[in-house]
Order: C-alpha cells, then structure tokens, then sequence
C-alpha cells in the first residue's frame, strides 16, 4: 500500500476502513485510492499539499485557505493519512472526529492545547484582509468569554468539544465514487 503502483488488497482496504472508524465503504476507499495514485505524481506513495489541494472539492473548501496549519497537515500523506484527512468530512463521521479534526487545525504545534495565538493565526487565515487585527481580536476574544472562557486560556480538545458539540457543525464533502 506504501507504493502507489501496486494494487490494494481486501487486507489493505479494512484496514484502512479499521483506521479511519469506517466512515468510507469499501468501494469508497477502492475509488479514493485511485484518486490518491493519480495525485500521487512521482509515484513515490506520498502526496504533496499542493497535489492534494488539486481535488476540485478541496480547492474551494474554505480551509484550504488555512495554508500555515493546514498544509503541514496535508505535505506528504501516504494513503492511509489520505483517507483518514478526508474521513473528517465524511456525512459518516461523528460530531467527535469532526471536532478532533478542527482541534489539530487550530492546535499548530501538535501540543495538544490552542491558545489565543493559535486561534488567532487560523482566523487571520481565514478572513485575510477582511477584518482588521483589532476587530479579529475582539471577535475571538468575545467568542471565548461567551463560551466561559478567557484570553489566556489554554483550550484542550475537550473544551472544544464543549464549544462545538452543539452547533449543529455540519463538515461534508461528497466523495465521487467512480
């Protein structure tokens, strides 16, 4: 599986349903490993972010315009990471993986805690020019005291789920199977 040029077998292809908590048919992740060995330009079992953002449905996802976090995230997934990197968006996933995925987008140093900065650096992504630093920062700041929380909290994935779990998040993207 390692190698984009050999075939996947039924071995390969529950496990990969095992590692991303079967939000993907078997089908899905046959058609999803074609698509990933025709990113994969240089054969070599990897992808580039570049590459991956070349998927139509992610080129016009608003987080592919999260290019500090999110492409570190993306550079040189082999196609289990693949999968599971798209599991998130999955009509499939619960509320909890989509959450934990949002989390390790806001949590830029993988330290398992979003501070200020970090939220702060994801929504100046975002918005771009758009708003200016100040009105970001007071935006953020009174999102965090509304959901009982101060500007130099350290946010864990718990309290994200505390924040998040009961908007109504809805993450889906269709995946095409052929």
């Amino acid at each position: 599986m390692g190698n984009t040029s050999s075939m996947l077998t039924q071995y390969d292809i529950e496990e990969v349903q095992v590692h991303c908590n079967h939000t993907f048919s078997q089908q899905e992740i046959v058609s999803l490993y074609q698509r990933f060995c025709q990113l994969d330009r240089s054969n070599g079992g990897f992808i580039s972010a570049d590459e991956f953002l070349s998927v139509p449905e992610f080129a016009v996802n608003p987080l592919s315009q999260v290019p500090s976090t999110l492409l570190r995230m993306l550079d040189g997934l082999n196609f289990k990471e693949f999968v599971l990197f798209l599991s998130a968006f999955s009509p499939r996933a619960s509320l909890q993986q989509k959450i934990e995925f949002i989390f390790k987008v806001y949590d830029s140093d993988g330290n398992g805690k979003v501070t200020f900065t970090d939220m702060l650096d994801v929504l100046r992504d975002l918005t771009g020019h758009f708003i200016s630093e100040k009105e970001r920062e007071q935006v953020l700041t009174d999102v965090l005291e509304e959901a009982g929380y101060m500007k130099d909290s350290l946010i864990v994935l718990a309290d994200f789920v505390k924040i998040l779990g009961n908007n109504g998040l809805k993450m889906d993207v269709e995946v095409p199977v052929d």
